[in-house]
């Protein structure tokens, strides 16, 4: 990258046959200097504008994205981080209805779903891509309490291991016991 600007003003200055450009000469050192300036204005710049839109924010834009809500979702990647903000950028007054909610959800970081009981008021969140209880549940429930409407009754739903997808591997006890799982290592082993 060194020499981008200064080569530009070089080329810039080449014409008008009055300057030595040399590199050794005070010329050719001020434009140096200023090209060097210039090449660490645009990086920045380039810094700036990465950070500044969501869809390609890597770091201090989404610190500073997320420093807007009251809790921040659980970070499992970049691209996860970027939907869960976006997610929660959505919420407005008229969020209530359930594909709102279930568009709003993902705010807490992870793939989730709100789906209605048979009873009115009781909601159960669910996590489709996840066997076992997800990595910072605390968090993603405090997200997900905040998301929903106070008046539900919310109870959270976590998948593990069914016999019948034992029978579909094929496991037997002594697999398992061949694997030295805990029994919640053994209930997530799909």
């Amino acid at each position: 990258m060194g020499a981008r600007y200064s080569g530009h003003l070089r080329e810039l200055l080449r014409p008008l046959g009055v300057y030595d450009l040399s590199p050794e000469s005070l010329s050719g050192s001020e434009l140096e200097a200023l090209g060097a300036g210039l090449d660490a204005l645009s990086d920045r710049l380039d810094d700036v504008e990465r950070e500044s839109a969501l869809s390609t924010a890597q770091g201090e834009g989404l610190d500073r994205l997320e420093a807007l809500f009251a809790r921040t979702p659980v970070h499992y990647t970049t691209e996860l981080r970027r939907g869960a903000i976006a997610a929660l950028l959505r919420i407005g007054g008229d969020s209530f209805t359930l594909s709102a909610i279930n568009s709003a959800i993902s705010g807490c970081g992870i793939n989730a779903l709100v789906e209605e009981k048979n009873q009115v008021g009781y909601v159960r969140v669910i996590f489709p891509d996840v066997v076992g209880i997800p990595d910072g549940i605390d968090q993603i429930k405090e997200i997900v309490l905040d998301i929903l409407p106070t008046h539900l009754d919310v109870e959270f739903y976590f998948r593990f291991l069914t016999w019948a997808e034992c029978h579909a591997h094929q496991y037997s006890w002594s697999i398992v016991q061949g694997k030295n799982y805990t029994w919640y290592e053994f209930q997530c082993a799909i």
